[in-house]
């Protein structure tokens, strides 16, 4: 069978891609926005790939199209597969219908930390030798693609997106996938331009509750409210706590403040994870995958070990490189939330330098500016700020840097950008870099402009 991905460059259709390619399908894409890492590994894959849209991309005929979510009417690729009547599907429901049938499905959804939270859990899964499939939005450095079949009677563990499955189909994607345990990390408003509110939010979530069977496991984290209210709407399936919270069944404590130390506790047992990640956000993931890894017959004292060797997945807190001293950090966080909680933990383990936070507001509720206000202020941690105001964003940032309790800029060039923070900076120093998106390769132009000046 011949699929063609429209899309295929986004972290989910892409690991999407991977999966038809090694079920034996022929499998090509389109994308207007083709970059590393996802573009590689399709490459390597055999995949083919069209740079843009446009109705010539369907020839030859493929057997079924499979659309993304940042796909709608009015693409002129879109349109040829409506005009031209080919079948269609969306990608959730591809997965659902191809992928997970027969198989225990593990889902983690939550506004923050899904990526890493799924990774963590396959890792798990891998170190007790079950090879789990997974489909994730990133890229597990410990296993270097984010999706595979794994072995068909294994666990499969797959990152569950809010985010609206296709033009036809307004329904979270995770509704497609009836998982047999779910983890719920966290909730908050985002996605400002689908939801209009959190309440709308919390009621995705809940449909999602209802296709949890009653002898599956809901893994609910602690002191968030708005996961009890999700509850509160009614849950027909066993409910874990996990969290910091004393009552939870699943707790951490920390042994070191910048949570590369912790210790884990359930019920009679406990066992320390002494890893390389930072941030109680981060040990919270970790709490949350190793009680899901448990409902598969992980060992918690095996499994707080492993930990040890897992490697965050790509543009997850990721070094990029260092050149005198100065490192260059990777990092998805796109929202208030995970940019405090990012800028939290490294600056724990920054003991002997400074945090320069360089940021691209490129996410859609960011560009929206429904969370602006929020955004002066969750930058605390760090020691001085760059913004970026990319082209199109509508809202200036004056506002703010006014309000910023750091030295903060605005800067509307990437190369002027990269100059000024490498010269700002100096040894011990560590860039770290937040953005959802490509920014102009700003990483590589950061590394180089650091050799030439300080190399």
């Amino acid at each position: 069978m011949h699929v063609h991905i429209l899309g295929i460059c986004g972290t989910f259709m892409g690991s999407l891609a991977l999966l038809a390619r090694e079920l034996g399908h022929r499998v090509s894409g389109s994308d207007a926005n083709v970059y590393p890492p996802m573009s590689t590994q399709l490459e390597e894959a055999g995949i083919a790939l069209c740079n843009g849209y446009r109705a010539a991309n369907l020839e030859p005929r493929p057997d079924l199209v499979v659309i993304g979510n940042a796909l709608s009417r009015g693409n002129p690729e879109v349109e040829a597969v409506l005009d031209t009547k080919l079948p269609y599907i969306s990608g959730p429901q591809w997965l659902a219908e191809h992928v997970l049938p027969g198989r225990q499905v593990l889902a983690v959804a939550g506004t923050h930390g899904k990526t890493t939270t799924a990774s963590l859990l396959a890792w798990l899964l891998e170190s007790a030798g079950l090879a789990p499939g997974f489909l994730i939005g990133g890229v597990p450095r410990n296993f270097g693609v984010s999706a595979r079949l794994g072995d068909a009677q294994a666990p499969f563990v797959v990152e569950a997106d809010e985010y609206d499955t296709a033009f036809f189909d307004k329904r979270s994607k995770f509704v497609h996938y009836r998982p047999d345990v779910a983890v719920l990390n966290n909730l908050e408003f985002d996605h400002a331009d689908i939801f209009p509110d959190l309440s709308a939010i919390e009621r995705q979530f809940h449909h999602l509750v209802r296709t949890i069977p009653g002898q599956g496991r809901v893994l609910v984290a602690d002191q968030e409210p708005a996961l009890d209210r999700v509850l509160d709407m009614g849950c027909w399936t066993p409910v874990v706590r996990f969290g910091s919270h004393e009552t939870s069944e699943w707790r951490f404590a920390l042994e070191r403040d910048d949570a590369s130390r912790f210790r884990v506790i359930h019920g009679d047992e406990d066992a320390v994870v002494d890893w390389a990640l930072t941030g109680d956000h981060n040990a919270r993931n970790a709490v949350a995958a190793l009680a899901c890894a448990a409902a598969c017959g992980v060992d918690l004292a095996k499994g707080c070990a492993a930990l040890a060797r897992f490697e965050t997945p790509r543009r997850r807190q990721e070094i990029r490189g260092e050149v005198a001293g100065i490192q260059v950090i990777d990092d998805f966080a796109h929202h208030p939330t995970a940019i405090a909680t990012t800028l939290k933990g490294l600056r724990a383990a920054t003991p002997s330098g400074r945090l320069l936070a360089v940021i691209e507001p490129r996410s859609n509720t960011m560009r929206l500016g429904t969370l602006k206000e929020r955004l002066a202020g969750c930058v605390a941690d760090a020691d001085t700020v760059w913004w970026y105001q990319p082209p199109g964003l509508d809202w200036s940032l004056d506002a703010i840097l006014e309000a910023s309790p750091v030295p903060a800029s605005r800067v509307e060039d990437i190369d002027a950008l990269v100059e000024t923070v490498v010269e700002h900076a100096r040894r011990n120093d560590r860039i770290v870099v937040m953005s959802n998106g490509g920014f102009g390769g700003i990483h590589a132009k950061l590394l180089a402009a650091l050799e030439r000046r300080h190399g």
